[in-house]
Order: structure tokens, then C-alpha cells, then sequence
């Protein structure tokens, strides 16, 4: 049986639930590094009055895909009641797609919990009878999404009591659907809300004070509007001992929750330390009060630990990161340490594990939440933007950058070492897993050994685990090559692929010998690997420990002592480079030499570079164009040797753009921007940066108006909870391409129904109408197909549009299950579907590619089904 190597974000689920009960069971909780997900949960209800408690429902034990290696993912429950336009759920209905699995009766415990070892893996039915239509808040954690009234939520799965969601409930029966989170138990309540726009201070980004500085701080907090109607031109006023600053609100649009950027003003009578309140004042447009509440700000020194926030440019949310400053308070050109934290640490546990080193600043970005993005996706993007961020602010040596992280962080320190190579002197990976495959994998072989208890608490039996581990749902030809192709989406995430690239820099692999949450045998692998190529790592296994043993366990003195002596050489110095990615949107550059355009998109290309006597010489594979930076690269002559073809350049040149066609290399013109390259270069997942904006249609019938508006309310709901995210919404209607500017557009909708379209995809190669879809050459007749895609905004050099789109009612809701927003999984430039494969998965998905490096479909690799 073929296996399918695809990292499903499903997984990661039983692979956090490991490392979690290793933390609590297995390891010396010693230190303030370790902290696990519930910590941080919300109890206290200040939005309103508890209008309903849920204490009964249904509980259908069904075992879902999660332990399944499939790309393509799946819901048959939600699929029959998006497709039935209701449940028909009652005590003792048999789901037919849960293989005659009955809803069973449930009632909460004493804590008003729903405490059932099937939650985890199953689905709770809870209904409401409303004596008239009204808004509410819906109040619920423990679950991973919820199904209300026929339209998706995002849950709360990690149990932090953040989750509201206003609706308009109908008069009479509505139904919630609650589907299986990481816990046994879920709580559900409606709230009356005691305010129609307000504040709630559940889930706030705050930074410290410093004492040393007085420019306006970041901060951001949630607006609640409960009407049917936008809230725009409001207003915050944030007040700290008479000190007052106002801060203009984005619009919030109808029926949402929006996390929102706010300026803290610096008072001139800050105290030195400690903590200080603030008073935020929202305002209307008129500036009428609508709500108030006091926030505390700790008070620090910029010389000890302490938080900093900014704007991202991924959302224009408000992210922070966490610092331990150098001792040494006067000298600037110091060295950078990034040390990216484990599944569940807040970044400034992470910071607050180290102490101060006299020599360099050490910087925790959040990965964007604490479980976040593995460190990948917008993981990685946080990385980079805190990286960039406090080199300017800390006036950092950018010779003397160094990368380290512990358990998830530990993956971090491998991948982003692995990816951007030439950013990092040395790095050291602590109790890390190189690859999310690699990782997952080892996990399914030590399940193996496991007893059948274990496999209780996952609601599976050993037998039914190992068999689904191994499963692929491949059942013919077109499923393996729809499935490559999705695969091959995610070669950027494939670290053992990129290992070469270790070569740029120093390696320190630090693990515990007894580790048993990420196995010691991980590392002992790397050792091996690295063995046959590297000739500067050093490997050390701490006596006797477990995952994790002590701040000693990151803050380990022999690892800063190995970065000291490494620094990054000039381009000058630079005698020989290897170099490898799998995508120029992701990793394009080592030093001088970027690699602009592959050949086969998203397949590993790479180029090798060494000076000879009075010549260079390139040799690549898998590429297409690149630039080198010939001032930088400080050429002795003016020829290089690319893939032995003599290239001969002006010496009055300081960059050369080179093109291969039909096998030979020529010096071009510079490439050009609405072409494939570093600046946007698909896949799908792509289009979510660049400050992106949700279009939603409004042109259609009620029916797609109202499933486009929640589809983009779902997504823009589930980037703030898993990426601490802050998303413009916008009405098509009302869209003007010049009010954002190299912006990216999520388009929801088709040409008929959202009247953006032709302004942004006039000129795209698929056009999408009510029941006819057109792919290049290729047409599809129905209201049953949908499509995901990535395509250049016409306006922009830089910006691109990711669609979310159908040809009717049945394909809008044919993708539901499939969800991009999470680590783990991959899309391509394009993916088009059926209404079946919510259904029954990947033999619903008909196309899946990407396009050629001129966009278009006729230059690209494609796979259709037969």
C-alpha cells in the first residue's frame, strides 16, 4: 500500500496531547519555561447576563479521520446537514456516516461541564428555543468548531474562555453543533450582552512600559459589535494619568468580534516599576460613550526583561515579542540571539528562561500564539517580522545573529535554520524534531509499542489507530496524482529535504537523554546525518534528562560559548555556498546569489557557488532565472560559469538578471514583477499576508450573500484565534482598490455575485460564474464546483488575490472541511472541488497545480482527475 506522507494538522492534535501529558506526568516542571494550555482560561462573564445555560444535548462517539495520514480532508456529518438544511438530530437517531454510531443523552457535571471521553473525538448537539428572534453571545470552549443555525464558527479548542460569538437567534428551535476539541469536556452559554458595541477584555496584546523611554506605545483589544449593522467611525481613547491619546477604530462589521489596535500614551510621572492603569474610552462616531474599562500595564526598565509590541504586516494586528536585553547597556552592534519557544510557552516564558547575556540581546517572538503555527506559515513570518523589528530597534550585529529553541521551538531552530540559512551564524536546536513528517511518523512507530489502554483516552482502539495511521484513501490513479501534487505544496515545510543549507552555519544539538516526549532517537538521527556531510556540529546529550530539566535546558552555557566563536563572513569572504528551497515565496537567497523562477514549481531547486582562480562558478538545478548581486559578491573578473556556459557581465554592472531558455543562460533585462517570483509565488496559502483584506459578495441571492458574508466571518474568526489576527472585512460593493494599496484581496465569491470581481480577476486564466467554472482551455457546467486559488493583483507588483469561490449553492458549501488557516496542511496555486468532497475527500477534488511562472494555466503542472 502506497503511503501518504502529508502532515495533517488533525495529528498535531494527538502529537500536542502527547507533549502535554509528558510535560505533566514525565518531566521536572522545575523553571518557568513550562506552561500548558487551560493555564491562562477565562472564567468571569463582564460582556453581559447569563441568559442560557446548556445543560443537556447529544453526544454521537464518532471516531473521525483524525489519526488518518489524507491530504484531502473530511466531515460526512457536517456535510449531510449543510446539504439537508438541518440536523434532525434527536436521542437515539443513527448517523449514517458514522458507521451506525447513535446520538446519545448528555448531561453536564457539577462544574456545568460536558465531561465524555468521546468529546475528544466526537461531536455535542446542544438546541435552544427562542421565544422571539434576538442577539446573543454564544459562549463556549472546549471545541474545535461549532455548526450554528447551518453556519461554521471557529471553537475554542485550546480552552483559553475567549470564544464569543454574537448571533441572531431565530424564533423557535436553534441548533449548535459542537465538534470534538483536545479536551473530554465542553461548556456552552448564550449571553445577553449589555452592551450593542463594547469592549471585551478577553484575549488582550499588551506591552510593559519602560521607564526610559516616553514614545507612544501599541496595544489592542477586542470591540464587540452586536448589531446587524457596521460600526464604523469610532473611536479609543486610552487615558494614563491625564496623559491622553485617541486612536481612530477600522470599521467592525455586523455581527463580530475584532481585535483592534490601539496608541498607550506615556505619562511623564511613570513610576519605576510596578504596574499602572489605563482607562480606554470607546466612542462612536458622534463621540458618545459606549463602553469603558481599566486596563494594568507593568512598569519595567528596557534593561531587564520585558515585552515590546507592533504592528505586523501580515494583518495589521498588533503582535509582541519578548527581550532580555544585554547587560552591557552602552554598546550597540551587538550580537542577536532568536530563540523561538515550545508548544504552549508564551514567548515571555521563554525570554524569562534565559538570564542576560553581556554581549548580545536575546529576542522571543509568539510564533503568534503559544501553540501557534509550529513555527511555519505565519509562524514563520512572525519570526522573521520580530527578527527585523528588534534588529533595528536593538542596532544589532547582523554578522552575529544567532538561532536557538526548545521542543516546538526546537523544530523552529531546524526549520528556519534550514530555510534562511544565511541569516543565522550558528544555530542550536534544543529537544527539537527536525520535520513535522518526521516527527509525526515517530510518533505512530512509538504508538506501536504502546499498551491498550493508552488508546482509550483517544477514542480509538491500537488496532483501529495503526490501521488509520497507515491508510491513505488512495483508491486509484488520479487520487495519487491529485494527492502529489497537494504534497508537493508542502516541500517548504520539508526540512530534511532543505539539510544542505545546515552547511551555511555552525550547529549545537542539545538534547535530554532520556527525553520521551520528542524522542532522543530524533536527535541521535540529525547527529547521523549531519556525520556524513557537516564538519561544524557539536552534539550533547544531557545525563538523565527529560524534555525538560531546568532553564538549563535552553539557557545552557556551552551553546552561547559555541556562538561566540561563529560569525557570519562577509560576501566578500564567502569562498563557497550551497543553497536549496522548494520555493523563491518562501526562501529565494543565500547572500548574493536568489534564485527568482523555478522550473517545476515547488520541487526542491538549488544552486552551488565557489571561486576558482580569477572566475566563479554557478551550477543549479530546478531554476529558471535568478539575480546575482555582483557588487556584493565583490567579483574578480567579469565572467561567471553557470552550469559551465561562460556568462560574461559589465564590470560597470552591480547586478545580473539571468534567464535559461531552452538550456542556455542569458543576461535579461530585470525580471518582471507580474511574473512568479520572491515576491509572490503562490501557493494558495500565500494570498493571507500583506495586510489582506476579506471581500465578501453582496450581489447574489440572499442565500450567498449570507453564506459568502460567514464564510469570510469564519475564516477572519479563526485567523484571530489561532494567529492573534485583526482582518479587514469589506462589503464588494464598497470596495475601492485604491483605499488598499498593495494589499492583499481574499475574494469570496463569483463574477456574478461579487461585484470586485472583474476589478481584480478580470484578466485571470479561471473565471468562475453561477454554474459554469473555466480553467483555461477547460470548462465545468453545474452549481457543484468550488475552487481555492491564488492569482497577481493586477494593480499591484507585489499583491496578490486568493479566491475563495463556486459556481452555486453547492459548491460554496463543498469545502468546509478543508481548512487552509492551520499549519500542516498544503495547497497549491489552485484546487477545485465538488460538492462531495466534504463528503467523502479527495475523490471530491477534481483539479489541483500550479500555475506557470507567467500565471497562466497553459505554462503550468496540473493534474486533472480522468
Amino acid at each position: 500500500m502506497r503511503k501518504n506522507k502529508h502532515f495533517l494538522t488533525r495529528i498535531v492534535i494527538i502529537i500536542y496531547l502527547t507533549i502535554i501529558s509528558g510535560y505533566l506526568s514525565a518531566q521536572d516542571k522545575q523553571g518557568n519555561i513550562v506552561q500548558y494550555f487551560g493555564k491562562e482560561k477565562v472564567e468571569e462573564i463582564n460582556e453581559g447576563e447569563v441568559l442560557h445555560l446548556f445543560k443537556e444535548g447529544f453526544v454521537l462517539n464518532k471516531k473521525r479521520d483524525r489519526f488518518s495520514s489524507n491530504s484531502v480532508l473530511s466531515d460526512p456529518l457536517f456535510a449531510r446537514i449543510l446539504t439537508d438544511g438541518s440536523s434532525n438530530i434527536f436521542e437515539g437517531y443513527e448517523e449514517a456516516s458514522a458507521d451506525g454510531v447513535k446520538w446519545e443523552k448528555i448531561e453536564v457535571g457539577d462544574k456545568n461541564d460536558f465531561d465524555d471521553r468521546s468529546l475528544r473525538s466526537g461531536y455535542l448537539y446542544l438546541e435552544y428555543n427562542s421565544k422571539s428572534t434576538q442577539t446573543v453571545l454564544f459562549e463556549a470552549s472546549g471545541h474545535t468548531m461549532v455548526m450554528i443555525n447551518g453556519m461554521p464558527h471557529e471553537g475554542d479548542h485550546y480552552d483559553f474562555g475567549w470564544n464569543l460569538i454574537p448571533l441572531q437567534l431565530k424564533k423557535g428551535k436553534n441548533e449548535f453543533i459542537m465538534s470534538g476539541g483536545r479536551f473530554p469536556k465542553m461548556r456552552a452559554r448564550l449571553l445577553k450582552a449589555n452592551k450593542s458595541v463594547g469592549f471585551t477584555k478577553r484575549d488582550l496584546t499588551l506591552p510593559d512600559m519602560l521607564v526610559e523611554e516616553n514614545e507612544p506605545l501599541l496595544g489592542a483589544i477586542r470591540v464587540m459589535n452586536t448589531n446587524k449593522n457596521w460600526f464604523k467611525g469610532g473611536s479609543i481613547v486610552c487615558t494614563i494619568n491625564g496623559s491622553e491619546l485617541k486612536s481612530s477604530l477600522p470599521a467592525v462589521s455586523p455581527l463580530n468580534v475584532r481585535k483592534i489596535p490601539f496608541s498607550i500614551p506615556v505619562p511623564k510621572d511613570l513610576p519605576n516599576e510596578g504596574k499602572i492603569k489605563a482607562e480606554l474610552t470607546l466612542k462612536d462616531k458622534s463621540g458618545k460613550v459606549l463602553d469603558t474599562e481599566t486596563i494594568q500595564l507593568a512598569v519595567k526598565s528596557k534593561y531587564k526583561h520585558h515585552k515590546k509590541t507592533f504592528i505586523s504586516d501580515v494583518d495589521g494586528s498588533v503582535q509582541y515579542y519578548s527581550v532580555a536585553p544585554s547587560l552591557d547597556q552602552d554598546t550597540e552592534n551587538q550580537a542577536m540571539f532568536l530563540s523561538v519557544h515550545g508548544a504552549s510557552v508564551e514567548a515571555v516564558n521563554q525570554a524569562n528562561a534565559y538570564k542576560q547575556k553581556d554581549w548580545g540581546h536575546l529576542v522571543a517572538p509568539t510564533n503568534r500564539r503559544p501553540f501557534g503555527f509550529a513555527w511555519e506559515d505565519w509562524g514563520r513570518l512572525d519570526a522573521l517580522e520580530v527578527l527585523a523589528h528588534s534588529e533595528n530597534l536593538l542596532k544589532t550585529d547582523p554578522q552575529h545573529t544567532y538561532l536557538t529553541g526548545h521542543s516546538m521551538g526546537g523544530h523552529g531552530t531546524w526549520y528556519l535554520g534550514a530555510t534562511y540559512p544565511d541569516r543565522f551564524a550558528a544555530i542550536a536546536p534544543c529537544a527539537g524534531y527536525p520535520d513535522l513528517l518526521e516527527y509525526r511518523q515517530s510518533f505512530v512507530r512509538r504508538m506501536k509499542d504502546r499498551p491498550e489502554e493508552d488508546f482509550v483516552r483517544f477514542g480509538t482502539t491500537k488496532a483501529e489507530f495503526l490501521k488509520r495511521a497507515e491508510e491513505t484513501g488512495l483508491e486509484n490513479e488520479s487520487d495519487v496524482l491529485l494527492d502529489s501534487m497537494i504534497r508537493r505544496a508542502g516541500n517548504p515545510s520539508r526540512t530534511l529535504k532543505l539539510k544542505r543549507n545546515y552547511l551555511h552555519h555552525g550547529v549545537y544539538v542539545l538534547h535530554g537523554e532520556d527525553d520521551t516526549v520528542v524522542p532522543t532517537f530524533l536527535a541521535r538521527d540529525m547527529r547521523e546525518r549531519l556525520g556524513k556531510y557537516h564538519a561544524d556540529f557539536t552534539y550533547y546529550e544531557y545525563p538523565n534528562g527529560t524534555h525538560w530539566y531546568g532553564n538549563h535546558s535552553v539557557d545552557w552555557k556551552p551553546i552561547f560559548d559555541f556562538f561566540q566563536d561563529r560569525s557570519i563572513k562577509a560576501p566578500k569572504d564567502i569562498e563557497k555556498i550551497e543553497f536549496h528551497t522548494a520555493s523563491p515565496g518562501v526562501s529565494a537567497s543565500s547572500h548574493f546569489v536568489t534564485i527568482v523562477q523555478q522550473e517545476k514549481p515547488f520541487e526542491i531547486s538549488s544552486f552551488t557557488f565557489e571561486r576558482g582562480e580569477g572566475q566563479a562558478v554557478l551550477n543549479t538545478t530546478n531554476t529558471e532565472s535568478m539575480v546575482i548581486d555582483l557588487k556584493e559578491m565583490a567579483a574578480s573578473s567579469d565572467t561567471i560559469f553557470v552550469d559551465e556556459q561562460e556568462v560574461i557581465f559589465s564590470k560597470d554592472d552591480n547586478t545580473a538578471y539571468l534567464k535559461k531558455t531552452e538550456g542556455l543562460w542569458d543576461i535579461v533585462e530585470a525580471t518582471y514583477a507580474n511574473e512568479k517570483g520572491p515576491q509572490r509565488n503562490g501557493g494558495f496559502k500565500d494570498a493571507f499576508r500583506h495586510k489582506m483584506v476579506f471581500v465578501y459578495a453582496s450581489k447574489g441571492s440572499k442565500e450567498e450573500n449570507e453564506w459568502y458574508y460567514n464564510r469570510a466571518l469564519f475564516d477572519a474568526e479563526k485567523f484571530w484565534y489561532r494567529a492573534n489576527g485583526n482582518v479587514e472585512m469589506v462589503k464588494d460593493t464598497e470596495f475601492r482598490a485604491s483605499d488598499y494599496s498593495d494589499q492583499n484581496v481574499i475574494l469570496y465569491g463569483n463574477k456574478d455575485n461579487n461585484a470586485a470581481w472583474n476589478t481584480l480577476l478580470k484578466n485571470s486564466p479561471i473565471q468562475v460564474a453561477n454554474n459554469q467554472m473555466k480553467v483555461g482551455s477547460k470548462t465545468l457546467t453545474g452549481d457543484q464546483w468550488g475552487s481555492y486559488f491564488i492569482y497577481p493583483r493586477p494593480d499591484s507588483d507585489i499583491a496578490s488575490v486568493g479566491v475563495v469561490t463556486a459556481t452555486g449553492k453547492k459548491g460554496m458549501k463543498g469545502a468546509y472541511a478543508n481548512d487552509y488557516l492551520v499549519n500542516g496542511t498544503t495547497f497549491p496555486d489552485v484546487y477545485i472541488f465538488d460538492d462531495t468532497m466534504m463528503q467523502s475527500g479527495i475523490s471530491g477534488l477534481k483539479c489541483s497545480g500550479f500555475f506557470g511562472n507567467d500565471w497562466s494555466v497553459e505554462s503550468g503542472d496540473f493534474v486533472w482527475r480522468n
